[in-house]
């Protein structure tokens, strides 16, 4: 963890501002977010049986848009 200390007269924001610039400069900014958005790896038999399952799904939900079941998505161009 690095240090800083706050300079005397030295305001709340400029002090933030100070330590931010070394944050970044430092790489523990990155270092942070690679860490918070981490996803462990799934192993083969997880991946075979999520991708197994969104088949399906995607088969069930066909099969009710041609039955009638579930409304027809219409095509959006833009946002």
């Amino acid at each position: 963890m690095s240090e800083v200390k706050r300079k005397k007269n030295e305001s709340f924001e400029a002090f933030l501002r100070r330590v931010k610039k070394r944050w970044q400069q430092s790489g523990k900014i990155l270092q942070v977010k690679k860490i918070q958005f981490y996803e462990r790896p799934k192993n083969k038999n997880m991946r075979k049986k999520s991708a197994l399952h969104r088949l399906a799904v995607s088969q069930k939900i066909e099969y009710m848009k041609k039955v009638g079941l579930m409304p027809e998505e219409t095509k959006r161009f833009g946002r």
